[in-house]
């Protein structure tokens, strides 16, 4: 049995005061403990839903989400710099201690586009790609041996350190090209991707979060898949959740959601073909909106929702 929704709610508030206290939240013995027993809080199927908490607990949330991506980033900078300093960084990603989620998410999110893109994308977007690049050096590895994948981060470091670590592969050194920029500024390049990765950590409240997607939708090429990771249940303590509302201008084809400890959730949606960015523009929503759900399979503990327009 797990926690009831007060004790758990309760129990996370605590860790926020820790964390809010602590006078940095770089790596240490003591940061990655406090980390670790929030992700053991949170990970386990819980019926919590966050938007349905009290206004000060979802304003408590927030400040935790920011509080965790802003670590998340100093623990990229840190493996990545220690990774930078050997010969072939790539060999030794398993230093990094979520390495191993990083193999399993790359194998789920390859599987979930396979079932909707035909045939092997040429060219793919990642947008806040950071200091320690894992999606892209494991779809590339991995899956997709002949796509090309443009990493963008509005941070010069974080993109000096990630690309460190694949110059010493001649091929991905080739297919894995960096961009520093604010994705907000980028319009008619972005046309010119097939997929398009959004990472979690783009847009850490709601308000940025459909500022970005707006964005995509209105430069995106008709057609192209966007794909984009949320959160479930207690796990919407750790990172944003993407309403399917929310995502004007596309066709959303399904969400899956982890139970084991994979944290994101993962979202699949296809531009559509209607013109909407003046309508975004305007601040009017499509009338196509999926805003509906059904599970339609639940294998293995995993959730899979398929959704129908409203």
């Amino acid at each position: 049995m797990g926690y009831c929704q007060e004790d758990l709610v309760s129990d996370i508030c605590a860790i926020y005061q820790k964390l809010s206290a602590l006078e940095s939240i770089k790596p240490s013995k003591e940061v990655n403990m406090i980390f670790t027993n929030l992700v053991q809080l949170c990970v386990p199927p819980s019926p919590v839903e966050v938007t349905k908490l009290p206004k000060h607990i979802q304003e408590m949330r927030t400040k935790l989400i920011k509080i965790c991506g802003e670590a998340e980033g100093l623990m990229e900078s840190h493996y990545s710099e220690i990774l930078g300093s050997f010969e072939s960084p790539l060999d030794h990603l398993d230093l990094f201690p979520y390495y191993t989620n990083y193999i399993k998410l790359g194998q789920l999110e390859f599987n979930i586009l396979s079932q909707h893109y035909v045939g092997s994308p040429t060219k793919i977007a990642f947008v806040g790609s950071g200091p320690l690049p894992l999606t892209s050096v494991v779809l590339a590895s991995n899956h997709l041996p002949n796509t090309t994948f443009h990493n963008y981060d509005i941070d010069e470091s974080a993109n000096t350190l990630a690309s460190n670590l694949v110059l010493a592969e001649p091929d991905l050194s080739k297919r894995m090209i960096f961009h520093t920029r604010d994705i907000m500024s980028v319009t008619d390049t972005l046309r010119e991707y097939d997929v398009v990765f959004l990472a979690a950590l783009v847009g850490m409240d709601k308000e940025a979060k459909v500022k970005v997607i707006d964005h995509l939708a209105k430069h995106m090429a008709p057609g192209a898949t966007l794909m984009l990771r949320s959160a479930h249940g207690a796990r919407a303590f750790l990172y944003p959740v993407i309403d399917p509302c929310d995502l004007r201008g596309f066709e959303i084809l399904s969400i899956y959601h982890p139970t084991d400890e994979v944290i994101n959730s993962v979202v699949i949606a296809r531009k559509t073909e209607v013109a909407v960015h003046h309508m975004v523009d305007q601040g009017i929503g499509a009338m196509f909106l999926p805003c509906k759900s059904e599970i339609q399979a639940l294998k293995h503990g995993n959730i899979m929702e398929e959704l129908t327009d409203c």
